[in-house]
């Protein structure tokens, strides 16, 4: 298990205008991932160090964003003025995890604007969208080549993390001890007020350190 990405919704304004200001305090640019077919939402892409990357996710006007709990994740995320709803662990192989928690992972896939389909299996979403402290956990079905983190350009590396929650619930959902999982990034675990979750990311970036 390692952490794999954030995701990170749209503010109000929509995808574009909350990614430029993203850009504009990362000094990186995102890329357009594509469109989830599955899930009613598109993301922007910034790849990151260490085979991690942060993604930008907004909803469409399509009906799978009212159903699929990932788009309903971001919508509800997105009308609440947008920023970070998640954290995802990949995993290599997420059959024992399916057999430990005892639930089937579902399939997800997004389509890049180069028409790569870019596929995966997850687990977790729906207990994410009611504690968000939790990751959900994924597992590709792509090479590294294909791995959104391809192409970083080493000036974006993610340094720390804000959690709002437990270290203990985090870790017991994981079958792991959290700071293991989250391989040398620095945690503040601190007490949730409004929801659980990521509360900000620290970067450091060509420009100095950022935190978003």
């Amino acid at each position: 298990m390692r952490l794999d990405h954030l995701s990170y919704a749209a503010a109000p304004g929509g995808l574009a205008g909350t990614t430029a200001s993203l850009a504009a305090q990362l000094g990186e640019r995102f890329a357009d991932g594509g469109v989830h077919p599955r899930f009613g939402t598109r993301n922007m892409v910034l790849p990151l160090t260490a085979r991690r990357y942060v993604e930008v996710v907004g909803v469409l006007d399509h009906p799978a964003s009212d159903k699929a709990p990932f788009g309903q994740v971001v919508r509800a995320r997105s009308e609440a003025g947008g920023g970070w709803f998640g954290w995802v662990v990949a995993v290599d192989d997420i059959t024992p995890v399916e057999q430990r928690l005892g639930r089937s992972a579902v399939p997800g896939n997004r389509h890049r604007p180069d028409g790569f389909d870019l596929r995966w299996r997850q687990l977790g979403v729906v207990d994410a969208q009611s504690d968000p402290q939790l990751p959900f956990l994924i597992q590709w079905e792509v090479g590294l080549q294909q791995h959104p983190s391809a192409g970083a350009s080493g000036a974006v590396e993610l340094m720390a993390l804000e959690i709002a929650g437990d270290p203990g619930v985090v870790s017991e959902w994981l079958g792991e001890p959290a700071t293991v999982v989250l391989g040398g990034i620095a945690v503040e675990w601190v007490a949730p007020r409004e929801r659980t979750g990521v509360v900000a990311a620290h970067f450091s970036t060509a420009a100095g350190d950022v935190r978003i």
